[in-house]
């Protein structure tokens, strides 16, 4: 079984009967404590399972396939999250609540069980000094071979005054 990533505020979720294809944010509200790969602890809250309700940044996928209204259209989608399944049952944050995964679903009490998804799961990779420190420069080097981690790790040369002739 392979890895998945926790989801984190700013995760794109997208649900099954939207009719057009319209993705929303998710946004984290039942805790303010725990951060995932956001070394300043500040834009990456964790969610968990506790997300419910109108958590959505715009609270609506477009037109929803499951309310036509008689005239051939659809009408607009109310996005309301009222429970999550396949979240990671082994750790539980302050706030009581299970850590949301990639493959975590969320229910829509007019789209039925399941049918919000997670698109993106929001992470996005921040290297530290401390990732360069611990990089090994001659496998850096190979892969990108203009980088060059052993001449970034020197002392920046200064430059004195120079007087022209």
């Amino acid at each position: 079984m392979s890895e998945k990533h926790i989801v984190v505020q700013g995760a794109t979720c997208k649900c099954k009967f939207s009719v057009e294809p319209k993705m929303d944010k998710l946004k984290v509200k039942t805790q303010t404590k725990h951060y995932a790969n956001d070394k300043d602890g500040k834009d990456k809250l964790i969610a968990t399972d506790k997300e419910i309700g109108q958590t959505l940044e715009k609270n609506t996928f477009g037109k929803c396939k499951m309310q036509p209204n008689g005239s051939g259209d659809y009408l607009p989608c109310q996005a309301t999250i009222t429970k999550w399944s396949g979240f990671y049952e082994k750790t539980t944050l302050s706030n009581q609540g299970k850590l949301l995964l990639e493959d975590s679903k969320a229910t829509c009490p007019i789209g039925g069980p399941d049918c919000i998804e997670i698109d993106k799961h929001g992470q996005v990779t921040e290297p530290s000094q401390q990732n360069f420190k611990n990089s090994n420069p001659d496998v850096q080097n190979q892969i990108n071979p203009l980088l060059d981690l052993k001449g970034m790790s020197k002392p920046k040369l200064k430059h004195l005054d120079i007087e022209s002739i």
